[in-house]
This record gives C-alpha cells, sequence and structure tokens, in this order.
C-alpha cells in the first residue's frame, strides 16, 4: 500500500461524503480532508482545479493508493476490497445482493432527486420538491427493509446498505419529512447512530461544520 495518507475531498452535509467518511471510520483508515464548500464562491466544486479532479464536479473524491475515485459506492467498494476488515459487504450472494439493492434504492431513487444541484432549479418549490422524493423513496424501502433487517438494515452486521441510510435519514430530517410512518427505517437509524464511526463521521462534527451547526 502506498505509505501516503488517504485525502477525502468532502463536505460536511453531503450525505455521499458522509457515506465514505463512515466507511474510512468503522475501517480505521486514517485520511486528511480537504472541505470543498458546495455554497461559497458559487460552489467550490466548479473550479478548474477541483474539475481536474473529479470532471462530474461533486463530492466527494477520494486520493489513494496513488489513484482518485469519485462515486461514494466505488470508493466504498474499493475500500473493501483493499481492506476488507471489518467487511461491508456480507458473506452470502443473496445478502450481498439485498444490500446492493437497497444501497441503490438510496443512492439513484432517492438523493439524486432532491440533491443539492436539482433543489437549486426547484426555487421556491425546493422544500415540497425534497419531501415528495424522500417519501416515496421511503415509503419503499421501508417495505423491503420489513423483510431483510435484522438490527441493521440487512441482518444484523453493518452493511454499505446503512452506511447509505443514516446520511438519506438526516436528509429526511433537514427537510422535515414526518418519519412516523417508518417505523423500520427509524429504528435501524436509531440503533446506527449509537455507533462510534456513524458519530465521528457526523455532519456535526467534521472540520468543515459552521460553528452554529457544531455539536
Amino acid at each position: 500500500m502506498a505509505s501516503e495518507k488517504p485525502i477525502l475531498y468532502s463536505y460536511f452535509r453531503s450525505s455521499c461524503s458522509w457515506r465514505v467518511r463512515i466507511a474510512l471510520a468503522l475501517k480505521g483508515i486514517a485520511y486528511d480532508q480537504v472541505p470543498v464548500n458546495l455554497l461559497k464562491d458559487g460552489g467550490q466544486q466548479f473550479s478548474a482545479e477541483f474539475k481536474a479532479l473529479n470532471p462530474m464536479q461533486q463530492v466527494p473524491a477520494l486520493k489513494i493508493d496513488g489513484i482518485t475515485l469519485s462515486q461514494s459506492l466505488a470508493i466504498i467498494h474499493y475500500l473493501e476490497e483493499t481492506r476488507p476488515n471489518p467487511k461491508l459487504l456480507p458473506q452470502g450472494p443473496k445478502k450481498r445482493a439485498q444490500v446492493r439493492m437497497i444501497s441503490d434504492h438510496i443512492v439513484s431513487g432517492i438523493q439524486p432527486l432532491q440533491n443539492l444541484s436539482i433543489l437549486q432549479r426547484m426555487g421556491e418549490k425546493k422544500m415540497e420538491w425534497a419531501q415528495q422524493c424522500i417519501t416515496s423513496g421511503f415509503q419503499a424501502l421501508e417495505q423491503i427493509l420489513q423483510h431483510t433487517a435484522g438490527r441493521y438494515c440487512v441482518g444484523d452486521e453493518v452493511s454499505m446498505a446503512d452506511l447509505c441510510l443514516v446520511p438519506q435519514v438526516f436528509n429526511a430530517e433537514r427537510y422535515k419529512v414526518d418519519l412516523s410512518p417508518y417505523p423500520t427505517i427509524t429504528r435501524i437509524n436509531k440503533a446506527l447512530l449509537e455507533l462510534e464511526a456513524f458519530k465521528a463521521s457526523h455532519p456535526s462534527r467534521q472540520p468543515d461544520t459552521p460553528a452554529e451547526l457544531r455539536a
């Protein structure tokens, strides 16, 4: 392994960045963080410097082992393959498929519809739109989790699905979504937030968290 410390380009409130921060914390990987403020200076992700790093102009990006990776799930899969302990994908093919299904459901089916670039185009309908996207996604997710969940999303071990769930629930709370219809989501989220890796990586505890939002 390269001896250089990995560098994570992150934004405190980015749910995609948070997924990767949880993975790094769970696997005990020390890293340096470079904050990319998605709101300041018209969005620092649009700078020529950052575009060279990630042409999609999104966070997170991770420099590790001499390569630069973007897309949170691709990063998590790489960490899983190169640093397998503790594992974030279960052994059996059925459970692995369930973990991937739930992860994709969140990262493709919910999060992109309510991310910053979309909401900025929605004007004053922003809140209503975000609530609608999250609610329809959570209705499906609640139903799926009733079949797959143990203590966490799939059985009793923390998996990649849980890394996707917690940041999405945080978004739901930010956009004032009523979570009472989703007891399984709520229960799992609460259990996960008791784990140190989820606490340490929380948006309220990052180097770029504004003072008024700090835990």
